[in-house]
């Protein structure tokens, strides 16, 4: 066994209701703790010095300053197996081009799946890889990986088998969807739902039969497709045994019906929800999944975050990070900038990155620092916890903890074996 600590404050963001709004007072703040981990999982929380002085067999991490530990973070949206770059693009946004302007002259989407496609699967693997360790180092030990960007049977194999093969060097734990629904490509000989009758004919068995993913998003939209067209092959993936998930009402309205017909995991994006919709969603289970990233790629208004609580959904905050509508790929700085636009509690803004993001992607073994979670864990070189979202990304993590064993260090920490000082090192 394994005592990490001890730590000035814990935030274990566990017992938290899954839906509606979050005051602080609701948080469980604990000091001077320390977390005893076996095989990986937390084994007991309790005050350092009594782990210390225990019977049970341990090597100690001892972290000699104060810090604050939260658990690993999980960005339930990101594209980050993409090949090529889209900066042309965004300058062309700053120039005052809209997204569906870049989209209709070629650019978008299918500027990226033109780059993707010349890519082979090992270098695209070695590039989600590189993207994946990104996101550790900034404290996100679970990511959702999303294909996409070959829409062709054969492409999309290629992607899902490359965020396979990230995921067997990656600290971090890589969670795939197939979104080859992304769009009608335009290569393609046939309307919309001809490409889905043949992704659904063709590419959903291998896949999985292969394990290569359990979920599959499609995105709804006038550039994408339609409600109607959306709702038969969701329904079909769902027989099949996929978990749902919709790309939905970013550009337009109307998917929010779909996501609970269908049974949706969840609704991604939410920048064109109005009232109806979040009344939609109050009224089911599907999680609303926000994405401040994309508003601030292109310049547009933020998904309705406080209204959508104060309905009554859940909320979870994703990067999007993507060649295009968001190239930031930083969740906390995102998270920060949307929470201060909209008000949100840091305890809202910390369980949409944490427990409820680990509900977005059906995982009930972490988002939360208890007994027989995961040991996935994050601390930052502060005394409050406060002053993470304070400084808006600014604060850096300084060490991150996947399944119990230290995946990223920053700063000098101690050992009860060793000492070592390491800066922006992976082990």
């Amino acid at each position: 066994m394994k005592l990490i600590g001890p730590f000035k404050q814990l935030l274990t963001m566990a017992e938290l209701p899954a839906r509606g709004p979050l005051s602080d007072d609701r948080l469980e703040i604990r000091a001077n703790l320390g977390i005893l981990v076996r095989d990986g999982k937390i084994e007991a929380i309790d005050d350092f010095q009594q782990l210390e002085a225990g019977s049970h067999p341990k090597t100690i991490e001892y972290l000699n300053d104060d810090f604050v530990a939260l658990p690993g973070m999980i960005d339930v949206h990101t594209h980050i197996c993409w090949a090529g770059t889209r900066a042309g693009e965004y300058a062309m946004r700053l120039a005052g081009k809209s997204y569906p302007e870049i989209a209709a002259a070629g650019g978008g989407i299918w500027n990226t799946v033109e780059k993707t496609r010349q890519v082979p699967m090992q270098e695209l693997a070695g590039i989600t890889a590189t993207h994946a360790r990104q996101l550790l180092e900034q404290g996100i030990t679970t990511i959702e990986v999303k294909s996409g960007y070959g829409l062709a049977v054969d492409q999309e194999l290629k992607i899902l088998q490359a965020i396979a093969e990230a995921g067997k060097t990656s600290k971090a734990d890589l969670i795939p969807t197939c979104l080859a629904a992304h769009m009608l490509p335009k290569d393609f000989d046939g309307d919309e739902r001809k490409y889905l009758n043949q992704i659904l004919n063709e590419l959903l068995p291998v896949v999985f039969k292969k394990g290569l993913s359990r979920r599959v998003d499609i995105f709804v939209d006038g550039t994408a497709f339609s409600v109607q067209t959306a709702k038969d092959y969701l329904l079909k993936a769902r027989e099949m045994g996929f978990d749902l998930i919709v790309h939905g009402d970013q550009f337009t309205t109307g998917a929010a019906q779909l996501a609970n017909e269908t049974g949706a995991l969840s609704i991604d994006h939410l920048e064109a929800a109005d009232d109806q919709e979040i009344a939609v969603l109050a009224g089911g289970n599907t999680i609303p999944v926000v994405l401040p990233g994309a508003s601030v790629g292109l310049g547009m208004p933020f998904a309705p975050a406080r209204r959508l609580l104060d309905a009554g959904t859940s909320l979870v905050i994703a990067s999007d990070w993507n060649p295009g509508s968001a190239p930031m790929g930083n969740l906390l700085i995102q998270a920060a900038i949307l929470s201060a636009a909209q008000k949100l509690t840091m305890a809202e803004t910390w369980a949409a990155l944490t427990c409820r993001a680990a509900q977005a992607l059906n995982l009930n073994d972490r988002g939360s620092l208890k007994k027989g979670n995961l040991a996935d864990i994050m601390v930052f070189k502060t005394e409050n916890y406060q002053d993470i979202l304070y400084h808006q990304g600014y604060l850096p993590v300084e060490r991150v903890w996947k399944n119990g064993k230290c995946a990223y260090k920053r700063t000098l920490i101690e050992s009860s074996c060793d000492r070592f000082f390491e800066v922006q090192e992976n082990d």
